[in-house]
């Protein structure tokens, strides 16, 4: 039942962005530095209230700072240098933090478009690795993972687009992106082969809220977000079926930054799918969570 609640979120999302939208409005100019902050993500933290089968946790961490490369603030051409770091604290005796993902990335950014306007077109580009910091055995004599000190290691390049629109009537900026993912199998561990997709196609659309107090939307916050992401998993994976719905992973994720907050909002999040924490990508999970994310958007 999830899976087509999620699939009628999306197309729910894509039908917004398909509406006309008025003339003679103010638009708000859409830098490259912003187009990037969307597309990469922010930091953020869960509650221990999640809802699902993952196992039980006092939080969730996403570690994600940006560093920006750009000889000047209308450069077409930027390069983002992220050290990401995924942590769990496990609810058990001592609180153990196990196996965080390590997911070190440069990306480079260019801007097709003359200008910095909101409806742009940008390309990027992006080398990373993803591991757990482990050099164990990758499975345990039972032939099952190893999951506590078990080796996994992926090294992969992301190639995609970029579509901003301002839709003046929701007065709202739209992001939809697109990108194709591979992980060359001589660049991973090769206990992951059969059993892990080194090749996916992802898919996401953003919707930013502007504050409505104002006619004059530059350098106000973004009031409430939606993103939706969906992946499909390309490949020789536990011998699935080419169509099987085991090779879907989809979230929907709503942001409120309340007036009282300057640089972080609440979030709630729900995802199903593979798990993304390194050498935990066999179990497949869903989830409800809920925390604070960082938001520093300025339109």
């Amino acid at each position: 039942m999830i899976k087509y609640l999620f699939i009628f979120i999306l197309v729910l999302m894509y039908s917004f962005s398909c509406l006309a939208q008025e003339k003679n409005v103010i638009t708000p100019t859409i830098e490259l530095t912003t187009i990037a902050q969307v597309h990469q993500g922010n930091s953020y933290i869960t509650f221990p209230t999640d809802i699902g089968n993952i196992e039980p946790l006092w939080f969730e961490g996403n570690l994600k700072p940006n560093f920006y490369i750009r000889q000047s603030k209308n450069s077409r051409l930027m390069g983002v240098i992220t050290p990401q770091v995924i942590i769990r604290m496990y609810q058990e005796e001592s609180f153990p933090v196990r196996t965080p993902s390590y997911i070190p990335q440069i990306t480079a950014y260019y801007l097709l478009s003359s200008k910095t306007s909101v409806n742009s077109l940008s390309l990027f580009g992006k080398l990373a690795h993803h591991s757990n910091g482990q050099d164990g055995d990758f499975f345990l004599e039972n032939g099952d993972i190893n999951l506590l000190a078990g080796n996994f290691a992926s090294n992969y390049y992301e190639l995609g687009l970029i579509k901003t629109i301002y839709n003046s009537r929701f007065n709202a900026v739209q992001f939809f992106g697109t990108s194709f993912e591979i992980h060359p199998p001589s660049l991973s561990a090769e206990e992951l082969n059969g059993i892990y997709s080194f090749y996916r196609w992802h898919t996401v659309f953003s919707i930013f809220k502007m504050p409505t107090n104002s006619n004059q939307v530059k350098n106000k916050n973004a009031s409430i977000s939606l993103k939706g992401q969906s992946t499909w998993m390309f490949g020789d994976v536990n011998n699935w079926e080419a169509f099987s719905w085991d090779r879907l992973n989809l979230s929907f994720t709503f942001y409120y930054h309340p007036k009282f907050l300057e640089d972080i909002g609440l979030f709630a999040q729900i995802y199903h799918g593979s798990d993304y924490y390194n050498i935990y990508f066999d179990h497949k999970i869903d989830v409800i969570r809920f925390g604070i994310m960082t938001e520093k958007l300025r339109f």
